[in-house]
């Protein structure tokens, strides 16, 4: 009788553990929540490191794009006084040919100078063989032919006057060839100092150009290196992209484990699961500048997927939780987002709202619809004040549009 009440006292037992189990559905393969968490703090720090490599080739692609900037703004200096060093040399050039032409003048005045003077020589040895000749009259026996004291005062001043008029005339023509060869010699002279100029300018344009060449093949060797940086910040981006995908689906079975978990604890309890709640816009007075999908990047330049939509507004304007659930990312990405939050609504679906001035809420906080989480910045890699943002379910990004 002992051992059929024993028995019986076992059996009940057993039959109650058996009713307590049937009510938590816990399967054996299935992974709690406490380990969902740890593999997805494990995936988190992988994803820390892989966005601190993303950051250092994105510090070395700006800084490589500084320097080519750089390069460029000298190349162009040079360029430009290259084209200035061309054109000053051409205006030597016609400065030369005037130079020519000038010289050529004066040495035609100076020829005809010369000629005239020539001429006035000849002319005055004319009259001194004129004088002398057949009778080898001198100077002094026309003077003394004369016949009376007055003829010879005449003959004095006669002889005066020719030699005054020639010797006048000789004077005034050798100024004139002095004055002659002298501008030609100042001509030649700006002449030389044009033409050593125009060496000069020669040389330094021969310079300018070298400095261009080496230019041109630093310019070569930095548009090869962006393009190695812009590789590997694809590689890293896309290794990001997969990496976030799966910590997606981790975030997803850590939704799912405690969402059992709770509808477990719920059942025992004897409530009722929560039922589903509409979604309501984060930002009020926005304009769409960039909608879900594919499309340029503003910033980057190239095509890629836009996982969200973009919401213009005023800087600082509120940003509400679109529905309720639990914080689960408040933190600051430089290579992207800037100040973001992300919220679990523990039924499949995910927010993320970025580019924040600052954020309000911490990790595992609830938070009510409608309740303030941060505000709009423009925050990480953006052009201006908006909030991005994104909707996701069971890990995959959809149009939030359909939602809001």
């Amino acid at each position: 009788m002992r051992k059929r009440n024993c028995f019986r006292s076992l059996f009940a037992l057993f039959l109650g553990a058996v009713m307590v189990f049937s009510v938590v559905p816990a399967p054996a393969d299935a992974a709690s929540s406490s380990q969902i968490q740890e593999e997805l703090d494990a995936l988190k720090d992988e994803n820390s490191a892989i966005q601190a490599e993303i950051d250092a080739v994105r510090s070395k692609y700006d800084a490589n794009a500084t320097e080519i900037e750089d390069l460029v703004a000298t190349k162009n200096a040079i360029d430009q006084e290259i084209a200035l060093l061309h054109t000053q040399t051409i205006n030597i050039n016609e400065q030369i040919t005037a130079y020519g032409q000038l010289i050529a003048d004066t040495q035609e005045e100076l020829d005809i100078a010369q000629l005239v003077l020539n001429g006035l020589n000849e002319k005055h040895k004319l009259r001194i063989r004129a004088m002398e000749e057949e009778g080898n009259i001198s100077y002094w026996q026309v003077i003394f032919q004369a016949s009376s004291f007055t003829d010879m005062l005449d003959r004095i001043n006669m002889m005066a006057e020719i030699a005054a008029s020639d010797q006048q005339r000789l004077d005034e023509m050798r100024a004139v060839a002095e004055e002659i060869h002298a501008a030609q010699d100042e001509l030649e002279i700006d002449r030389v100092e044009l033409e050593e100029s125009r060496e000069a300018l020669a040389e330094n344009e021969a310079a300018l150009e070298e400095r261009r060449i080496e230019s041109d093949g630093i310019l070569r060797q930095l548009l090869e290196k962006q393009e190695e940086f812009q590789a590997l910040l694809d590689e890293s981006e896309a290794a990001q992209d997969a990496l976030m995908r799966e910590i997606a689906q981790k975030e997803k079975e850590l939704k799912d484990a405690k969402y059992e978990e709770k509808l477990a604890q719920m059942a025992l309890a004897g409530e009722n699961p929560p039922s589903a709640a509409g979604w309501i816009k984060p930002v009020s007075g926005y304009t769409i500048t960039s909608a879900f999908g594919m499309r340029v990047h503003p910033v980057l330049g190239y095509e890629r997927m836009h996982n969200g939509i973009d919401m213009a507004c005023p800087q600082g304007t509120p940003i509400y939780a679109a529905r309720s659930g639990v914080v689960t990312a408040a933190s600051y990405q430089a290579g992207g987002a800037g100040n973001y939050v992300s919220i679990n609504h523990l039924d499949g679906f995910s927010s993320i709202y970025m580019h924040m001035t600052h954020y309000v809420v911490s990790v595992g906080q609830t938070v009510a619809q409608g309740q303030i989480i941060g505000y709009v910045g423009s925050t990480g890699i953006s052009t201006g004040p908006h909030l991005h943002f994104g909707i996701s379910y069971a890990g995959t990004y959809v149009n939030p549009m359909a939602y809001i």
